[in-house]
C-alpha cells in the first residue's frame, strides 16, 4: 500500500515549508512592487520567494540547534529572536543588493509571517521537549 499523505504529514514536511515560503512571500513581493513594472516586480519576487525558502529551511533549524542550549524563558525566547534578526537583515540587504524598489513594503509582511511562524515553532517544540524531559 504506500504512504498516505496525510494533513499532519505534509504540515511538518520541511520541503512544503520551504515551498510554501517561497510561493506566498515571493508573491507578495510581486505585488508590493508591481507598480514599479513587471522586470523589477518579478525580480522582488524571484528575490523574495528564494531567500524566504532558505530562511525557512534556516529559521526552523537554527532553532533547533540553539533551543537545546538554552533554559526556560531564554529556551522560548532567544533562538526566534536571534533568528528573526538575522532574518531581517539577510532580507535587507539581498533586496538592497538586487535593486527591489520597495524594500521596506517587500520585506514587512515576510518579516510578521517569518517571525510568527518561527515563535510559534519553536514554543511548540520546547513545550514538548519539556514535557519530555519532565516525564
Amino acid at each position: 500500500m504506500g504512504r498516505s499523505l496525510s494533513f499532519a504529514r505534509l504540515a511538518t514536511s520541511t520541503p512544503v515549508h520551504v515551498a510554501c515560503g517561497f510561493a506566498a512571500m515571493g508573491g507578495w513581493a510581486i505585488y508590493a512592487n508591481a507598480a514599479h513594472g513587471v522586470r523589477a516586480a518579478l525580480l522582488a519576487g524571484l528575490v523574495q520567494g528564494a531567500i524566504s525558502g532558505a530562511l525557512t529551511l534556516g529559521l526552523k533549524r537554527s532553532v533547533d540547534w540553539m533551543r537545546p542550549r538554552m533554559r526556560g524563558f531564554l529556551a522560548y525566547v532567544a533562538p526566534p529572536l536571534i533568528a528573526g534578526i538575522c532574518s531581517a537583515m539577510l532580507l535587507i540587504l539581498g533586496h538592497g543588493l538586487s535593486g527591489t524598489p520597495e524594500i521596506w513594503m517587500t520585506i514587512a509582511v515576510p518579516l510578521i509571517v517569518s517571525f510568527s511562524y518561527i515563535f510559534a515553532y519553536n514554543i511548540l517544540r520546547q513545550r514538548r521537549a519539556e514535557r519530555i524531559r519532565d516525564a
